[in-house]
């Protein structure tokens, strides 16, 4: 269960910048961008993912996401938890643990045999869900999961996540739009300030990546191809 007591929420996501560093999870490269999922080029990489091989780190940072949202959200706010496939899975089943509520988690797609269902557990008409995943770049992705949640007759009006870019002004907008409000732990700004204070990269490396933190559409147009 949930200790009673957490920081405030710019010492959790220092706390959370510092153990995504910890672990090597961020990578900074601004001389050879890395490859988005989208096909745009970007001088950061974050694998929340490793993450689930830590223990200590992965305990410190699910207390702090679910006090993050029993804060923002309220502490009867929900009945079920619900990971997004893949990644979200076993942190959704770590906050489902510490909040005692059921856990379920939504796929991708239809799985094409079977039920063919996307939702895997016991989710009902009525319930109030929250869906947890690993990070959120511009939304987009997470508004499949919040409608075949909703098919289900449950609602969704939130989800959270480990890492949230900060960077693409669109992205609260487009899930406010859909109806859902989003928590997070930490963001690129704050990894950057605690990779500074480290010294965690050399200086031309943490230039590179604050210009693209502060147009990060420009600097992917400039270094494509």
């Amino acid at each position: 269960m949930i200790p009673a007591s957490f920081p405030e929420k710019s010492e959790i996501a220092r706390l959370t910048a510092r153990m995504l560093l910890e672990i090597k999870a961020v990578h900074f490269n601004a001389r050879e961008p890395f490859t988005l999922a989208s096909g745009l080029p970007s001088p950061t990489y974050i694998d929340c993912r490793k993450l689930i091989s830590y223990p200590r780190i992965r305990s410190a940072l699910m207390d702090f996401l679910t006090v993050t949202v029993m804060r923002d959200a309220g502490f009867e706010a929900f009945d079920n938890i619900a990971g997004g496939e893949t990644a979200g899975i076993p942190f959704a089943a770590m906050v489902a643990e510490r909040m005692a509520l059921p856990m379920t988690y939504v796929r991708k797609k239809p799985k094409g045999y079977g039920r063919n269902a996307r939702i895997e557990g016991a989710m009902s008409e009525g319930q109030r869900v929250l869906l947890v995943e690993d990070l959120t770049t511009d939304g987009g992705s997470k508004l499949s999961f919040v409608d075949a949640i909703r098919e289900t007759g449950a609602s969704c009006g939130h989800t959270a996540v480990i890492f949230y870019y900060g960077i693409f002004p669109e992205t609260e907008k487009t899930l406010g739009d859909h109806g859902v409000q989003l928590h997070y732990l930490c963001t690129w700004w704050d990894v950057l300030a605690e990779a500074k204070a480290q010294g965690a990269f050399d200086p031309e490396t943490l230039d590179g990546v604050e210009a693209f933190l502060n147009d990060p559409r420009a600097w992917q147009e400039a270094h494509k191809g």
